[in-house]
């Protein structure tokens, strides 16, 4: 789900709900340069985008007071909920199993960049009101939200210190049906919001029954948000339109969900040094280290106007991405000012008239294989793809 957007009114599309560059011979032309011309590539901070959207967007400038950080260690706390129309039956051994993979996940994800400490209150805690009061079948409010998000923590701090964790989890039993879905909570700083033991408690995910459908990935999109990710699946229209299932972002289900290349840069797991960046006219040879392992060069950005660039990474079928459909070269387009839901993000298709297998979709097939390229005569821009194999795959990029 999106994050719920601060003191809107309804669920919006705006939610608040390694190693160096392997660069062509030297005669080589880089970015800004003749041809001919040695020249030092350009710094990766010259393809970075600043957000325009003032909210969960693409851009690198995320603000990590509104945001939690993305990198080193997350303490967060676990509570299990029923209610009054709704008592929960046995324990709630199955409800953290189902969520506690995403600590692996996501640690996997980044590299081992980030740790998320999870600590599950390993008891049922009685809300205050009836699961229905909440206004989830309604249309969810933030204030709602965040009133349900207080309930949940007023109803544990005699169980817990709060002062010792980051973010909250929220785990409704399986009876109240009335809470079907698992929007992220982001404070609001121009309110009151919720304090406890002395700490003003910002980020929460509250789990709703479609937990059961997604598993623990669920939690790896939703706590994307609190990091500052926007949603990449569509608000209209075709839901999975735009990136298919190459980022959890988008479909949570998706065979290839391992975050995108330009996401993990974002996010502090991808260094500077592992992107290489083309910010005018020039062109580069650039060796891709897949995304789904650490180490090597991660993505190819070309810049293309102040909130847009071309992005080009290598995926394989391994580690969080084991059951992708296509594997190969994967290209995009951001946009820093389009908004959560409505394609920040677009893959480009290298197959669209192939016919996809079972369980996978038309987008899912995207990868561009050796001797495949894109251009973009819009933006003088030509994407190559030379080679590839299991270390990665070699692409040449162009800007004219």
């Amino acid at each position: 789900m999106p994050a719920l957007p601060t003191r809107l009114s309804h669920l919006a599309p705006a939610l608040v709900l390694v190693p160096q560059l392997a660069l062509a011979a030297p005669a080589a032309a880089t970015a800004g340069t003749p041809s001919g011309s040695p020249a030092r590539p350009a710094s990766a901070s010259a393809c970075a985008l600043e957000g325009k959207t003032g909210w969960t967007d693409e851009g690198h400038d995320t603000d990590r007071n509104q945001f939690q950080p993305s990198t080193g260690t997350r303490h967060v706390l676990t509570l299990f909920v029923d209610f009054p129309d709704a008592p929960a039956t046995g324990s709630t051994e199955s409800y953290e199993s189902q969520l506690a993979p995403a600590a692996a996940w996501l640690k996997r994800a980044s590299y081992g960049r980030l740790q998320m400490e999870n600590t599950a209150l390993r008891r049922w805690i009685r809300m205050p009101a009836d699961s229905t009061s909440y206004g989830f079948e309604r249309g969810l409010t933030f204030e709602t939200h965040e009133k349900y998000v207080r309930d949940a923590i007023r109803a544990a701090d005699p169980y817990a210190d709060f002062a010792r964790y980051d973010m909250i989890y929220v785990v409704p039993t399986k009876t109240a049906a009335a809470i079907p879905f698992s929007p992220t909570y982001l404070y609001d700083p121009a309110t009151p919001g919720i304090t406890a033991d002395g700490k003003r408690l910002k980020w929460a995910v509250t789990f709703g029954q479609d937990m059961w459908r997604w598993g623990h990935k669920v939690a790896a999109h939703e706590t994307g948000h609190t990091f500052g990710l926007p949603d990449l699946y569509s608000f209209t229209g075709d839901t999975h339109q735009y990136v298919g299932g190459w980022d959890v972002m988008g479909n949570i289900a998706g065979p290839a969900p391992q975050y995108l290349g330009w996401h993990s840069w974002k996010l502090g797991w991808t260094r500077d040094h592992q992107v290489a960046c083309l910010s005018a006219p020039g062109h580069r040879t650039v060796r891709l280290t897949p995304v789904e392992r650490p180490g090597g060069t991660k993505i190819a950005v070309l810049r293309t106007g102040g909130t847009t660039a071309y992005v080009v990474e290598s995926r394989r079928a391994q580690g969080n991405d084991r059951a992708a459909c296509s594997t190969g070269v994967l290209v995009y387009k951001v946009d820093s000012a389009t908004q959560t839901g409505e394609g920040p993000v677009r893959v480009v298709n290298a197959n669209p008239a192939s016919t996809p297998p079972a369980g996978c979709t038309q987008q899912d097939m995207a990868a561009f294989a050796p001797g495949q390229n894109f251009t973009d005569p819009d933006t003088g821009t030509r994407i190559a793809v030379l080679a590839g194999g299991p270390a990665g795959d070699t692409v040449r990029i162009n800007k004219r």
